[in-house]
Order: structure tokens, then sequence, then C-alpha cells
């Protein structure tokens, strides 16, 4: 069995509400592949069409389980995010 990743997707600009991704994979690179060429998830397309950018921001290693129990948590993109909170950082010593 291959290890698996959790992976948070930080978009470079928000499409409506959606800030982040988060997915599970077994092969990340040919994951992010499929995500830039807008096959896979529903919202990752649309994203794409959107022209807009996105980074990998934070890998954890697991699977699905541990997908679920981190997007169960509120607002959990944000809050698990260290580019986010780089920026928060950076508007508060504004």
């Amino acid at each position: 069995m291959n290890a698996t990743t959790v992976y948070l997707l930080h978009f470079d600009a928000p499409y409506k509400h959606a800030k982040h991704y988060l997915g599970y994979t077994a092969d990340l690179d040919a994951r992010l592949r499929d995500h830039r060429s807008g096959n896979g998830a529903r919202l990752m397309a649309v994203i794409m069409d959107a022209g807009i950018t996105f980074r990998v921001a934070r890998l954890w290693k697991g699977g699905r389980d541990l997908e679920r129990k981190l997007k169960n948590q509120k607002n959990a993109g944000a809050r698990l995010c260290p580019l986010c909170a780089a920026e928060r950082a950076t508007k508060v010593e504004d």
C-alpha cells in the first residue's frame, strides 16, 4: 500500500468564499498535475477556469480519515494554513 498524503492548497485569490482546498492522495505530484489541468475536484476545475493560481501550503502524512477530521474542523483551511497565518501576522504588525 502506498503512503498517502493530506495536502492543503492555498488560492492566491479567493473564489467567492473559497480560499483553500484540502485533499489527500497517494501521488501528490500526479494529483497536483490533475488540479492544474482542471481535472479531478470540481472546485479546482473552477479555480483554474477563473485563472486563479494556488500553492501547496501544508502537508500531513495520512489519508481519508485525517482529511475528514481536518475538514470537519470549523474554518480549517484558514486556521491550518501557514500562508494565511503569515498574512495575519503582517496585518497585525502594520
